[in-house]
């Protein structure tokens, strides 16, 4: 982009973020989620960092909150409310530690030992309040940190707020007001019941309650509180009168406390209710395994959580650091990944997969999302492209959640500046020129049928579609080829060593050694490995085999009831290549658990000759099947079946399936109402979620093992 563009990107952010900013912190109203929001203002924050001849006061970015609203007296805070600069990952909380230990070495002249307070970052209302000889005298909202709404009447109906304190002390106290997720349940099945639009979720119910002009409507929601920092404490009931003074030079006050997690302790004595869940961290890696614990258990709480905030534990470092312009330098706001982000499609483009089918993908700005960076998201078919028009050069919102490809879920057309293009899908191969053919897919979703449609490459020899076959054979779930990637597959395509599946067994170490990459040790490593794999499971053979609906679980069940729908006894390659023809789909379909499309691809694939072919030549290169004899198997998990998600860390997903199976239980990729349990590790994807949705138990890897063993 040229300056005049980039000025007029950074002009269509600020008015947006305005525009949401305007329904979140004053209306109550939020149009866009947190992350969407924070994804938005991320990237105006760095076009002014990179650009500062187009930075401005008024951008949305020097902003701390919202301005109060009209139908409540505005009150001026004694003391500047800020808000917590955010961090996304480890490395930029590293980052964060080294810029304050620059600082205190600066100013100190030495290397100080630093130690944290970690909090559970609430999604709820700020609100500060104010005590005067240990009686509550005003609340308020934040406000833009400066000016706020006074909020005192409704606060006073909270019953976890003190009316007076248990010593006569002057205080400005800060915390969060929530509400739980049990009452907001109850409320908007009220609200629905008597028309009135739901709330969102809870923070904005909280702040809806809170900015009711009748207490009474407060009173009747169990609004709750955490409070968590002391802005002013005076030192006896006698200092009430010169509170206006004391406010002058607050962080040269006398403290009975020298640390965050003391100052907690204060409060708690004080009479107020603090959040109990916060730990004392000597270094980030204790704060790390605090965050990831937090990830973990967010949503066992009442309350939403939506991040850790960070803290230098020592009040005498946190005086030294000081604040910025808006922020403290401090702390910190450790947020959880988001799952949703905004970025821009540069261009869209086609990949053609194994069974032929065409699919748009985006290609985009890189953005971090659910912990990873990305720059490509699948718009998975026309009919998708058409139904979020998404056109090249679109500001888009995409969807990651934990090891889900990410998608495009939304386009934001109050960004587009008319030099957006849109898509259309080819009529003709990319790869090969052959015709692209147009099928229309019934889908059955809820008890309705839907319709969709896919693009296929008409040719069966396309070289996409036989690289990505290929590609799909070697996998770690199928012939687990070490070294085999799929650059190498390509290049051994493009030199016309291989040309299906077969090809694999028969290459040779001289093959190999003229071309590029392949020196004699890494050619005869290729060669070893190839040999290695052609013993092969038949459950392991059938999912590389590339068979349409064939997964690596439905491989399993195939396997596994075998016997029950073959005419003969399953041996060898051999016994597949002549007997596997001969079973009729009726018979797949009996298996429990195999679906109509399942069974018809099989008798698809076995039916078609050149596919026989292609065994046969593996049988001739040495390839053999391995029925492995069924192992005793247990009781312990019959009936039940397990859905995994996440990142394990005492055993892989292979090793729990493994566990799963060998105790009578079964394994399924996708979560419903007959799940018994999701087992969930690190940064759990939308399978978590809905298992929460369903009420379905989800359990952890101490809970699992205790399952198994």
């Amino acid at each position: 982009m040229d300056k005049k563009e980039i000025k007029k990107r950074i002009d269509k952010l600020r008015a947006e973020i305005d525009k949401q900013r305007y329904e979140y912190h004053v209306m109550d109203n939020p149009e866009i989620s947190d992350v969407v929001y924070d994804s938005l203002m991320k990237e105006l924050v760095e076009l002014e960092s990179k650009y500062p001849e187009f930075r401005s006061e008024t951008s949305p970015s020097q902003r701390i909150g919202g301005v109060a609203l009209d139908k409540f007296k505005k009150t001026k805070h004694k003391i500047r409310q800020w808000s917590f600069s955010d961090v996304f990952d480890f490395e930029e909380l590293e980052k964060w530690e080294e810029k304050i230990e620059r600082m205190i070495m600066k100013k100190t002249g030495a290397k100080k030992d630093l130690s944290y307070c970690a909090e559970s970052k609430i999604d709820g209302l700020k609100i500060i309040l104010t005590y005067e000889n240990g009686a509550l005298v005003r609340a308020a909202t934040r406000g833009d940190g400066v000016i706020g709404e006074e909020v005192t009447q409704n606060i006073k109906t909270i019953n976890s707020i003190p009316l007076e304190l248990s010593h006569p002390v002057d205080l400005v106290a800060v915390g969060e007001v929530w509400l739980g997720k049990g009452e907001l349940k109850r409320l908007n099945e009220e609200r629905r019941k008597n028309g009135e639009p739901l709330f969102a979720n809870t923070r904005n119910a909280a702040a809806g309650s809170i900015r009711q002009l009748d207490s009474k409507i407060a009173a009747s929601r169990k609004l709750n509180s955490f409070i968590y920092d002391i802005d002013y404490i005076g030192d006896t009931e006698h200092e009430t009168h010169n509170m206006e003074q004391k406010f002058k030079d607050t962080r040269k006050q006398k403290r009975d406390f020298k640390s965050q997690t003391e100052e907690l302790e204060l409060l708690k004595k004080l009479g107020f209710k603090i959040n109990e869940d916060y730990r004392e961290c000597k270094n980030l890696k204790e704060v790390e395994e605090f965050y990831h614990s937090q990830i973990k258990s967010r949503d066992g709480y009442d309350y939403d959580v939506d991040g850790v905030v960070v803290k230098v534990n020592s009040k005498e470092l946190q005086d030294l650091l000081g604040y910025t312009g808006k922020s403290p330098r401090w702390g910190t706001a450790y947020k959880f990944p988001a799952e949703k982000v905004t970025t821009v499609v540069e261009d869209i483009a086609i990949q053609i997969g194994r069974t032929g089918a065409l699919t748009p993908v985006a290609h985009l700005r890189p953005v971090r999302v659910a912990g990873s960076v990305v720059s490509r998201a699948t718009l998975h078919n026309e009919d998708e492209i058409n139904k979020l028009d998404v056109r090249i050069g679109d500001t888009v919102v995409i969807q990651k959640a934990g090891d889900v490809i990410p998608e495009v879920v939304e386009s934001i057309k109050d960004l587009r500046t008319g030099k957006e293009k849109r898509f259309s899908m080819p009529r003709e191969c990319p790869i090969c020129g052959s015709e692209i053919r147009r099928e229309q897919i019934k889908e059955k979703k809820k008890g309705e049928v839907d319709f969709s449609s896919a693009h296929y490459c008409s040719n069966k020899k396309c070289f996409a579609v036989e690289n990505q076959k290929i590609i799909h054979f070697v996998s770690k779930k199928g012939f687990n080829i070490d070294g085999m990637g799929d650059s190498i597959v390509t290049q051994l395509i493009n030199e016309g060593i291989i040309s299906d599946v077969a090809d694999i067994f028969d290459i040779k170490k001289g093959d190999l050694e003229p071309l590029e990459r392949f020196a004699e040790k890494s050619s005869q490593n290729l060669i070893d490995a190839i040999e290695e794999s052609k013993v092969v499971e038949l459950s392991k053979l059938l999912f590389a085999l590339g068979i349409r609906h064939i997964g690596e679980e439905t491989a399993v069940l195939l396997v596994n009831n075998i016997s029950s729908v073959s005419e003969g006894k399953i041996e060898t390659l051999e016994d597949i290549i002549e007997l596997f023809p001969k079973i009729t789909i009726d018979r797949w379909d009996k298996i429990k658990g195999v679906g109509e499309k399942a069974a018809q691809s099989m008798c698809d694939w076995f039916g078609n000759d050149e596919n026989i072919l292609i065994l046969q030549k593996m049988k001739e290169r040495g390839v053999s099947v391995m029925i492995s004899k069924k192992e005793h198997v247990g009781s312990k998990l019959k009936g039940l079946t397990f859905v995994l998600t996440g990142e394990l860390e005492g055993f892989t997903r292979d090793q729990a399936k493994d566990m799963i199976r060998k105790e009578g239980g079964s394994v399924s990729s996708s979560v419903s109402k007959k799940t018994s349990f999701v087992l969930t590790g690190k940064n759990p994807g939308s399978k978590y979620e809905k298992a929460k949705k369903l009420g379905v138990k989800v359990i952890d890897e101490k809970e699992f093992l205790g399952l198994v063993e």
